[in-house]
């Protein structure tokens, strides 16, 4: 339940690495071994996508989820969010590295689909691989920042902090008003966001709209009933 903290934990451990190296970290290594941890969450996505009961239902969703994200910009959305809450700090006169360092950090921690699958599969199922690995990942990352944009990045664990422990707490809540196997196919097609996730992390430069199919992770809440309905009307 509380591994969101082991994610803000890990990039703060990560940032205090990064100052401590400042000046001294080749951007070779730490590239090498984002990617390597890329490989990892590919394969975290792919034991969760194999579980899948209904492929169809998988399908679908993805597909019909992704449109729907795509109808509605949520990946536009939440970069506009993103700039606005980086114009607001900075307006807010603390400027400098230390804003830099913090809005880059909160942006690249909590604005992603892992930590919206991360905080499912811990609150809906007690698995905390996804926010473990993430954290790993994004520990990574915060060396690299801190070295460049100093302790702020560090601070940029407090929003995370409460940003995944609000939806584990969520997830948790919902949990037992959700069939076993609705939660079975949405774990499933959540696995197939994490794959796009992990293949954005080992090639950057060729970047998967994720942010898109997110909706399709909900989806199966309705698609399961729906089929069951029509399946007793034939």
């Amino acid at each position: 339940m509380f591994a969101f903290a082991i994610n803000a934990l890990l990039v703060v451990l990560g940032s205090l690495v990064g100052i401590a190296f400042r000046g001294r970290m080749e951007e070779r290594l730490s590239r090498a071994v984002t990617a390597a941890l890329g490989l990892v969450t590919i394969v975290i996505g792919a034991q969760m996508a194999l579980e899948m009961e209904d492929t169809l239902c998988v399908i679908i969703c993805m597909a019909a989820g992704t449109a729907l994200g795509a109808a509605w910009k949520i990946e536009e959305r939440l970069e506009t969010m993103g700039e606005a809450l980086k114009a607001w700090l900075a307006h807010g006169g603390s400027g400098g590295q230390f804003t830099q360092g913090f809005v880059a950090g909160a942006l690249l921690f909590c604005v992603g689909s892992m930590a919206v699958t991360g905080a499912m599969e811990a609150g809906l199922h007690n698995d905390y691989s996804i926010l473990v690995s993430k954290g790993v990942i994004d520990g990574v990352i915060s060396i690299t920042f801190a070295a460049t944009m100093g302790i702020g990045v560090a601070f940029s664990a407090l929003p995370l902090l409460v940003y995944e422990g609000l939806l584990t707490l969520l997830f948790a809540l919902a949990g037992p008003m959700i069939a076993e196997t609705t939660l079975t196919q949405m774990s499933a097609v959540g696995g197939c966001v994490i794959i796009g996730i992990g293949l954005n992390i080992v090639y950057p430069e060729k970047h998967l709209p994720v942010g898109y199919m997110l909706p399709a992770i909900f989806l199966p809440l309705a698609y399961l009933p729906l089929a069951q309905w029509l399946g007793g009307l034939f």
